[in-house]
């Protein structure tokens, strides 16, 4: 087994999705803020691809996608909230 493979395995892929607007950016913040004081490995992008966005089947901005799965849409919630995501395995 390849011990690099299994260490990365473990980090999280977290994508906010919106075009920019303060809800989205305020999402990515929250995001990237709880995921550092859970102290999760995880990598952070946001996707402002109008067609990427839609492909996730997302209709209404922000939204937050971990693992390749829709996890929130429409809203910026509360840290408790995203820390409640962040830490399902």
């Amino acid at each position: 087994m390849d011990p690099y493979f299994d260490r990365r395995s473990d980090v999280k892929k977290i994508q906010v999705l919106g075009t920019g607007c303060p809800k989205c950016n305020k999402l990515e913040e929250l995001v990237d803020e709880t995921a550092r004081s859970l102290g999760i490995e995880y990598e952070l992008s946001k996707v402002s691809d109008i067609t990427e966005i839609v492909s996730y089947g997302v209709m209404v901005t922000p939204a937050l996608v971990v693992d390749g799965t829709v996890k929130l849409v429409g809203k910026v919630p509360g840290v408790e909230e995203i820390k409640g995501i962040l830490s399902q395995q």
